[in-house]
């Protein structure tokens, strides 16, 4: 995802945005005393050719209490969880810690602090181990002390409850949101959200970086196959989305169908045509319901009410209890009354 990649690393080069997600996203006490006007890019020239070469990481560095606190962020989008991240994080931190020690050890011979951050944005939920010393066998006799001892900091998009920062002009949450983001009205209004809050700044560069995403990562992942105009500026973006709301609201309702038609055309060519077609147009109408009633629930009881466990439930759910959840979310005053027996 070369595209990805490079627009995160674009985003995450401006230190808003790495402020943001340090504000935002880090609930831990000392970041109270992080002064974040501070924040400043650790150049390529500083660091050796081994993390050189780690294109999608980046490296910056802020003042906390009365030293340098080296931030590293590395942004993982693959697709399957790393159940090594903690020996790559061990390296790469390590690698960093050597040049330091070359360059910027205290006047007491000490190394600065090191946060060891993962940005990861895969669709199944992180679940490798974020500490080092969980992956080495413990061998009893007092051998375990001599294990490795590191832990990084893991923020994995899908597993985020963003809302609250958003609402207090969060630019990392804004970003997590729209990555979430599966209606084109919604989009619509984070982005109109945006155009406000760079009105009062002079970000101009973290604007044009919020537009090259749209323009070619967000919009052509959820509108595959449709030719999209680009844009320039994230007020036309605004623009294009109020104007296409509507129909593309109706396209994004009918990828579901589309998909279970092909999906049941396929099995056709080995259960005959006609029953491929049929299972097809099942799949879809299945999928048409299963997208009707998230949207549903997140218009009525709200995005962050609606966890990754509803969204599981309704996704396995059969055409019978997806229609009788429809009806009673009408008449439900919490999200557990819809789905109560």
């Amino acid at each position: 995802m070369p595209d990805h990649d490079n627009s995160y690393k674009l985003l995450f080069s401006h230190p808003e945005m790495v402020a943001d997600l340090l504000r935002g996203f880090v609930h831990e006490e000392w970041i109270r005393d992080v002064d974040f006007s501070t924040l400043e890019r650790v150049s390529g020239s500083f660091v050796n050719d081994d993390l050189r070469d780690r294109e999608s990481d980046i490296i910056w560095r802020v003042r906390l209490g009365g030293s340098w606190l080296y931030v590293y962020l590395l942004i993982e989008f693959q697709s399957k969880v790393d159940s090594l991240m903690a020996v790559r994080m061990l390296t790469y931190v390590g690698l960093l810690y050597q040049e330091l020690g070359r360059q910027q050890r205290g006047a007491d011979g000490r190394l600065p602090p090191v946060l060891p951050l993962v940005l990861y944005n895969g669709i199944p939920r992180w679940t490798a181990a974020t500490e080092m010393a969980d992956l080495v066998t413990e061998v009893p006799g007092g051998l375990a002390r001599y294990r490795p001892q590191m832990r990084y900091l893991l923020l994995d998009e899908g597993a985020l409850d963003e809302s609250d920062q958003f609402a207090l002009r969060n630019l990392a949450a804004a970003l997590f949101r729209m990555e979430k983001s599966r209606d084109p009205e919604d989009m619509r209004r984070l982005v109109s959200a945006l155009v406000e809050w760079f009105k009062a700044s002079e970000q101009s560069s973290l604007r044009r970086a919020f537009t090259v995403w749209i323009n070619r990562v967000l919009l052509p992942n959820r509108m595959p196959g449709v030719r999209i105009e680009e844009t320039k500026d994230l007020q036309e973006v605004e623009t294009m989305l109020a104007e296409r709301v509507v129909e593309w609201t109706e396209q994004w309702k009918q990828q579901g169908l589309q998909q279970g038609m092909q999906q049941g055309l396929q099995q056709g060519k080995q259960q005959g045509l006609q029953q491929g077609l049929q299972q097809g147009l099942q799949q879809g109408k299945q999928q048409g319901r299963v997208e009707i009633l998230l949207r549903q629930l997140e218009l009525k009881f709200g995005p962050a009410v609606v966890t990754a466990v509803d969204r599981r439930r309704v996704e396995q759910a059969d055409s019978a209890t997806l229609q009788r959840w429809l009806e009673k979310i009408l008449l439900a005053s919490t999200i557990e009354d819809v789905f109560a027996c």
